[in-house]
């Protein structure tokens, strides 16, 4: 197959302007100025015939921004227990009406006289909710970090903000975390319980130190890194494992940062710290425990669904796992029968990472100052759900908008684990449009959500995308290219590079030794055009297993046998090459994800030098 070389070899790059939200379109006054991104200019085609208020986030025009453009106090429920310090901002700016406990009935008959709704876990905002509200529900607020009990499409389907509070309780959950640790170690629980029974049993209740032992802490966000500040300071040598994490951060709190496998291989203790998301959950199951120390401690204030609890009960009673300190379940509350809370050697609480009055009143003012934003047609940096985008622009963009996703998702799997993205993250863009013709921002946006959202809790889109990126110390930069051919097709091609990263799969190198992945859209389908140095023709869709191999006769034969022979189908199957009888990548897309044995058969055919399996 003949090589495509990459368009930056051949065509100059056309300079992007930087964005100044205060002085280009009205329409977008929510986007913040982050210096950190290179923004294209969005001057939109004539041809789409869009008004300024067709762009805006939340609706000018709509009653609420109406009226508090007017002077008059937006209306605003607040349907579970908050705290008053949040009250009182919220009183000072609107009418607050504290209406705790309502049935999901009168929930719909009141939302449609309120502007805002501030909901913590218990209230759920379903679709019957936002359409009760008849347009008028212009933010929902969370106090609190989970959304799960929001609709967020139909949110966005009827124009609806959603915000929450994602910064107040991180104390909190880090010293409940350290808390469990040194009450783990010392066995106070079971001690305080026995003695309240009458009991005197010293010996039976001999703990463990903590100094100069090894704590691994599994997620090294906001919770994660102030763990380990405290874990330094009470002795322990602080590794951690997140493939996210800058290393300078890392460096700067003391911590080394490690592959998965290392981590918890070396760890005394392992702390908990990473969001529940499809790659996440039941990561610690009977493989991983096969892998830790023996006798390691564990201490989970995240999210229950990370541990396979049936595996960690049987890691228990065989002595794998020395002890175990648990404050979040799979299922809240746990059955009163649970073996997991029973067992001697597990501490239990009630899910109070985030139960101090602190952090309760902390929560309460973040979330107040976020409605009371949002409300004023400010972007709330906490936004979680998209805003309107115009049909006309979703249209034309929605292929190349799967497409940006799902090259972003497969750059940042190439990425080997522990190493992190430190380095810039580029994305080029070929079309034969103007620059001034194409906004860039929802593309832009999805090549975030595709990096960022596999290894995180964070629900990115274009409102907060670029706030997401900078937070985690991404460097996003964006380069256009001019190709000659027909202005009717938006894009021709979508790359991405990540610079300064340790490749999973050598062969995704390019010559100038970064991460190189191009996309291209096909009869409306997005599709893999380029790995590396090296031409493939992958459609983007289920699973694929990338192989770098020797070009003999008989390999594709051999692979689709192993394949075949292990009951996983073959959807496609494409193979570039340098030259015959030299080097090849051979890409395979397969409708279910292979066991580790099948794997492992295909990485032991001697000509295939390395191997890769990717999620899309």
């Amino acid at each position: 197959m003949a090589l495509l070389p990459p368009p930056t070899h051949s065509l100059p790059p056309l300079t992007l302007t930087s964005l100044n939200p205060t002085t280009s379109l009205p329409s977008l006054s929510f986007l913040p100025p982050f210096a950190s991104i290179s923004l294209p200019s969005v001057r939109l085609p004539s041809h789409h015939h869009l008004s300024n208020r067709s762009l805006r986030f939340l609706p000018s025009a709509s009653s609420s921004f109406a009226a508090v453009a007017a002077g008059a106090k937006p209306t605003v429920i607040v349907a579970e227990k908050l705290g008053e310090a949040g009250l009182a901002l919220l009183r000072e700016f609107a009418n607050v009406d504290c209406a705790y406990d309502l049935s999901p009935e009168e929930l719909c008959a009141k939302i449609s006289l309120c502007d805002a709704l501030i909901v913590r876990s218990g209230t759920k905002v379903t679709r019957d909710v936002l359409e009760a509200s008849k347009g008028r529900l212009k933010v929902v607020g969370r106090a609190g970090v989970g959304i799960d009990n929001v609709d967020l499409l139909a949110a966005t389907e009827s124009g609806c903000l959603v915000v929450n509070a994602p910064t107040a309780n991180t104390i909190a959950a880090a010293e409940h975390a350290i808390a469990l640790l040194t009450a783990m170690s010392r066995n106070v629980a079971a001690a305080d319980a026995s003695l309240k029974a009458g009991k005197w049993q010293r010996n039976k209740y001999v703990g463990v130190s903590l100094v100069g032992k090894t704590l691994a802490v599994m997620g090294f966000g906001k919770v994660g890194s102030e763990v380990a500040r405290r874990a330094k300071g009470l002795g322990l040598h602080v590794v951690a494992h997140d493939p996210y994490a800058p290393v300078d951060r890392a460096r700067a709190v003391g911590v080394e940062l490690l592959p998965f496998d290392d981590a918890i291989s070396t760890a005394d203790f392992i702390s908990l710290h990473m969001p529940l998301t499809p790659t996440t959950n039941k990561l610690f199951n009977e493989e991983t425990f096969a892998k830790v120390k023996k006798g390691v401690r564990i201490v989970n204030v995240a999210r229950g669904g990370v541990i396979d609890e049936e595996a960690l009960v049987r890691a228990l009673d065989d002595g794998t796992v020395a002890q175990a300190a648990l404050d979040v379940f799979t299922e809240e509350p746990p059955p009163r029968d649970s073996r997991l809370v029973q067992h001697e050697n597990v501490t239990v609480t009630p899910h109070l990472g985030a139960s101090t009055m602190e952090a309760q009143e902390g929560v309460a003012i973040e979330i107040a100052q976020a409605v009371i934003g949002a409300l004023k047609g400010e972007l709330a940096a906490t936004a979680v759900n998209a805003p309107m985008v115009p049909s006309e622009v979703l249209s034309e963009l929605s292929p190349y908008v799967t497409l940006a996703e799902k090259l972003g998702r497969l750059a940042v799997q190439l990425v080997s684990g522990g190493s992190g993205i430190k380095g810039v993250v580029k994305v080029v863009y070929t079309s034969s449009r103007d620059p001034d013709d194409l906004d860039t921002r929802l593309l832009r946006a999805m090549v975030i959500k595709g990096i960022v959202e596999p290894i995180s809790s964070v629900f990115v889109n274009i409102v907060n995308a670029d706030y997401v990126s900078k937070q985690r110390g991404l460097r996003l930069s964006e380069e256009r290219i001019f190709l000659d051919g027909s202005p009717e097709i938006p894009l021709h091609s979508i790359q991405i590079h990540l610079s300064n990263v340790e490749a999973r799969f050598a062969s995704a190198l390019s010559d100038a030794g970064d991460i190189r992945v191009e996309g291209r859209v096909k009869d409306g389908i997005p599709r893999l055009t380029m790995v590396g140095s090296l031409s493939v023709d992958v459609s983007l869709e289920g699973n694929v297993i990338l192989c770098r191999q020797v070009d003999l006769p008989g390999m594709i034969g051999r692979v689709g046998s192993i394949l075949g022979g292990k009951n996983v189908n073959v959807s496609f199957m494409s193979v570039a090459r340098n030259a015959p009888r030299k080097q090849a990548i051979m890409a395979i897309g397969v409708d279910e994800e292979p066991e580790k044995e099948t794997l492992q058969m295909i990485g032991e055919i001697p000509a295939i030098e390395e191997f890769v399996f990717l999620k899309l």
